[in-house]
């Protein structure tokens, strides 16, 4: 096996049209492609993070609720790299999203912070050194 990167990482949100505006407008993610599966009654969102790598963005109906609990078993939470965080922290807070107080990594000596998608998913902003 040859594993080179992560291609993607999937979320299922609650709220279609919610989360495309957080991840489109708020994020600024590049949509790469916009699928309905009338079939399924679901979209899919394909997203670029960067210049490689990719969010897919998924609705079902009825999808159940996940535990928002970070230290339990199962993805923690989803880091972005960002070139500046107080840049970063602050066009997250004039979109009204609220931001955790910057941290830094004892082990990296890089600065960090976490806020919340529309469903309550723990995503990261990590300093590039």
């Amino acid at each position: 096996m040859d594993i080179r990167k992560i291609h993607h990482a999937a979320i299922i949100c609650s709220d279609y049209k919610r989360s495309k505006q957080f991840y489109t407008e708020v994020l600024k993610l590049e949509i790469l492609s916009e699928t309905y599966r009338a079939e399924r009654d679901s979209y899919k969102l394909d997203l670029r993070v960067g210049d490689r790598d990719q969010i897919e963005l998924f609705s079902f109906p009825n999808a159940p609720a996940r535990s928002n609990y970070p230290e339990a078993q199962g993805l923690r939470h989803l880091a972005f790299e960002v070139l500046d965080i107080e840049v970063a922290v602050q066009e997250l807070e004039e979109q009204g999203v609220l931001v955790e107080q910057v941290r830094v990594d004892e082990g990296t000596g890089r600065r960090f912070t976490f806020f919340n998608d529309p469903d309550g998913l723990l995503l990261e902003l990590y300093e590039r050194a």
